[in-house]
């Protein structure tokens, strides 16, 4: 078992029969899915909602029961990773692309579980770009409002094509350095017209698991 399957193996651990569960997307947030699975063909019923049509695609061959967010009322947990987390477990999201819909599904869950290998935690956020999801309309003209903010931007693509995130958006993949006030940043970005949500995570993570590569796991809570 590597790091990111032991820490998803221990965040599916917390799912209890007839809970509602938030799916998230992404390598560690798969594993998650496939124990899951596993715990369903034990006997375990639960219902999922997904961040993403590849995480609903993966969920459902697992035989996962997998609703719209808005046929449930809340969430119960939430699991999903993190490309960065910093010691007040602030996070960067959106490497896989998913952003939006993760950072809505984490705010309608009780709890929003953090699984990650051992390397995404940092002292402080910023090595990894972070992800702003954009309306594609005058979308050059966002970018330079990101811009004058501190960073460069870049137009995420994938296969020589531009990137197009499930709800028809761009994503900017924007490069600040470190990152001193998350709070700020993410409320300066969200202002500028055209930005339709970033990828900081400001002190929604309750629960952060991460995976070692000898297969041990730490679990870091939110304090106050």
């Amino acid at each position: 078992m590597n790091a990111k399957q032991a820490a998803a193996f221990r965040a599916v651990g917390y799912v209890k029969d007839g809970m509602i569960i938030g799916l998230g997307t992404g390598t560690t947030a798969y594993w998650a899915i496939q124990y899951l699975g596993e715990r369903i063909k034990q006997g375990l019923t639960v219902t999922t909602v997904a961040t993403s049509e590849e995480t609903a695609r993966i969920a459902r061959e697992c035989g996962i029961n997998v609703v719209a967010l808005d046929s449930v009322e809340h969430i119960d947990i939430d699991i999903d990773g993190a490309d960065e987390i910093d010691g007040a477990m602030n996070l960067i999201k959106g490497g896989g692309g998913a952003l939006l819909r993760e950072k809505i599904v984490a705010a309608c869950s009780d709890e929003f579980i953090v699984i990650a290998d051992n390397s995404k935690k940092v002292e402080t956020l910023g090595k990894f770009p972070l992800p702003v999801e954009i309306l594609p309309f005058g979308w050059r003209h966002t970018a330079a409002k990101l811009k004058i903010l501190g960073c460069s931007a870049s137009l995420r693509e994938k296969d020589e094509k531009t990137f197009i995130t499930d709800n028809g958006n761009y994503i900017l993949d924007c490069r600040f350095g470190a990152i001193g006030n998350a709070a700020d940043l993410e409320s300066e970005i969200n202002t500028i017209p055209g930005v339709v949500e970033c990828g900081l995570f400001v002190k929604m993570a309750g629960r952060v698991i991460l995976g070692y590569a000898d297969g041990t796991v730490k679990e870091l809570g939110r304090q106050g």
